[in-house]
């Protein structure tokens, strides 16, 4: 599955790079297309080896041969080697009769060459099932005769260019989507309720204490004195401002009512060092995070 989507993909992009060309230049449209299949063979090579990641570099030309070229090592198997050029050759009809030799990337060598002619029979090609093992290799592919792809695809793609230049269009702002949105779903979530507390994350709308996939669960009060505190995070709060924020005028407290629920809070909060709630004698009461004072 893997495998079709990413050729599939190859073959947009494909698509469209040689759309562009045709928007971009009304000349040289038959070399275009020569370019364009020679590509198409080369990633199609790589796709019978298995390596749908790998990239095929732009196609040269030297002394009347096309290079393909690769940016990995893989195994040669002339058999898929022959298949893949004839499926492709077949399909764009770029050309009648061709060579295709095989060289290695540091000593040219040729290991394996063929040829086709109008009425080649591809099984008696020799050598079919002499695979090469695990090398750098070198593509190159000569036109002896020309197909008919030429003036007629190429009168087929002006006259569609409009089309196709939408189509392209399509096509990219399709992608661009696709792009966005797989971002997007991988795009860490961030709750506006948890807030990070040394180890620990705090959730206010619970009223939670969250470690290592642990709960501690914590009373509505306590959850109230634990957001003053953190709010107010390495700085002292005055013991008549934390009463009346958290217990309000209603006078539900005793006078040892805030230190009782301190301890409650330390007890919960000891597994993490680095936090501590912390008495300022005849003042009040201070979050510490971090140790930082």
């Amino acid at each position: 599955m893997m495998m079709n989507w990413s050729k599939g993909i190859m073959y947009a992009m494909m698509g469209l790079m040689s759309l562009a060309a045709y928007a971009a230049e009304g000349d040289d449209q038959d070399e275009r297309l020569v370019q364009v299949a020679l590509r198409m063979i080369g990633h199609e090579i790589l796709l019978s080896t298995g390596d749908s990641t790998s990239v095929v570099a732009p196609i040269s030309k030297v002394g009347g041969r096309y290079l393909i070229q690769f940016d990995t090592e893989f195994e040669l198997d002339p058999n898929e080697l022959i298949l893949v050029i004839d499926s492709v050759v077949g399909q764009t009809n770029i050309a009648k009769s061709y060579l295709v030799e095989v060289e290695k990337c540091d000593s040219n060598a040729v290991v394996y060459s063929y040829q086709v002619g109008d009425s080649t029979d591809l099984n008696v090609i020799p050598c079919r099932s002499r695979e090469q093992a695990l090398d750098c290799y070198n593509v190159f592919f000569t036109i002896l005769t020309t197909g008919e792809s030429g003036s007629a695809l190429a009168n087929d793609a002006t006259s569609s260019q409009n089309s196709g230049l939408i189509f392209a269009l399509l096509c990219v702002v399709l992608i661009a989507g696709f792009v966005a949105f797989y971002v997007w779903k991988k795009k860490p979530k961030i709750n506006p309720n948890l807030i990070a507390i040394g180890e620990y994350h705090f959730d206010k709308l619970n009223s939670e204490l969250l470690l290592q996939g642990q709960k501690v669960e914590l009373t509505s009060k306590e959850s109230d004195l634990l957001l003053l505190l953190y709010n107010s995070a390495n700085t002292t709060i005055e013991r008549e401002e934390i009463l009346k924020n958290v217990w309000g005028d209603d006078g539900d407290y005793v006078g040892r009512t805030l230190d009782v629920f301190i301890s409650k809070l330390r007890k919960k909060l000891e597994v993490d060092t680095n936090v501590k709630i912390v008495n300022i004698r005849g003042i009040g009461y201070k979050l510490i995070v971090n140790d930082q004072k």
